[in-house]
């Protein structure tokens, strides 16, 4: 799986950092940051609950 974003959509609301710290960050103005694009184990699972509790929907997975 991999993670895309979309800095467009993002408004800050850390949403997705509070769910998975271990795959996103924010950058200075709060917009998301990916630590890393294909979370494995246990932060993938993190990763895809992120996605799903973005209110903006600025993440989504696409499957391998």
């Amino acid at each position: 799986m991999r993670i895309a974003k979309h800095d467009e959509r993002c408004v800050g609301s850390g949403q997705c950092v509070l769910t998975e710290p271990a795959v996103f960050s924010q950058d200075d103005n709060g917009v998301v940051l990916l630590l890393t694009d294909r979370p494995e184990g246990p932060a993938a699972e993190g990763a895809r609950k992120a996605v799903f509790v973005c209110p903006t929907k600025s993440l989504s997975i696409m499957e391998d």
